[in-house]
């Protein structure tokens, strides 16, 4: 994907100074991104699998989900140092930003709900997710956290960047489940939406054109 976006943008485009509309478009992105995260969580029927990690983090100590979120970022972002990464300004407000919309919008979501607001919310929060991708990438500022670790382990390791992705997210859901983090439904239906959802978003955006998806 993030090929499919350089093909789209050939020139190169700095990483640390933003125009003012790339930088919009990356915070309005993040916070986007997180509020679909807090969605999935306030659904309470299985997070994304990262969030299964924070939140498993989070039952584990005082921290919220998205300090969490922000905590487990900055530990991700320190095992670009051996890999050789090169961050951006998106990478650090990626490990910021996102935590902080997803305890921002938990605030304003209702603990508890019926079943069926519930399950409405996991397809909702999952296009949520997809659209905060769809803007943070199209402004070009470096991968997120995750992202880089997929593309350092990949260039390190010769793997498939698939079978990369596949077992970063596998691990990070299984040691979140095992700290209390939730994993159903949500979880899987995350797992077989979320790339068609970036896609369109990206489509959506102008980041891509559709041919190129």
């Amino acid at each position: 994907m993030t090929a499919t976006v350089a093909e789209a943008e050939p020139q190169a485009l700095s990483r640390w100074r933003p125009t003012p509309a790339r930088l919009t478009r990356l915070l309005v992105g993040l916070a986007i991104f997180g509020a679909g995260e807090a969605f999935l969580v306030a659904a309470a029927l299985g997070n994304s699998p990262w969030t299964v990690f924070a939140e498993g983090l989070s039952v584990q100590t005082p921290m919220s989900i998205g300090t969490a979120t922000i905590a487990t970022s900055i530990g991700v972002l320190l095992l670009w140092i051996p890999l050789g990464q090169r961050p951006g300004l998106g990478t650090v407000l990626n490990a910021i930003v996102i935590g902080l919309a997803i305890d921002a919008t938990l605030l304003a979501l209702p603990d508890e709900a019926p079943l069926v607001v519930r399950a409405a919310m996991v397809p909702l929060g999952i296009a949520i997710v997809g659209l905060g991708s769809g803007l943070y990438l199209g402004s070009e500022l470096g991968p997120g956290p995750r992202d880089g670790l997929m593309t350092g382990l990949h260039r390190r390791t010769r793997l498939p960047i698939a079978r990369v992705r596949a077992g970063i997210e596998i691990t990070a859901m299984v040691v979140g489940v095992l700290l209390g983090g939730r994993f159903g439904i949500g979880t899987v239906a995350f797992a077989l939406l979320i790339g068609p959802a970036v896609a369109a978003a990206l489509r959506l955006t102008g980041v891509v054109r559709a041919d190129r998806l």
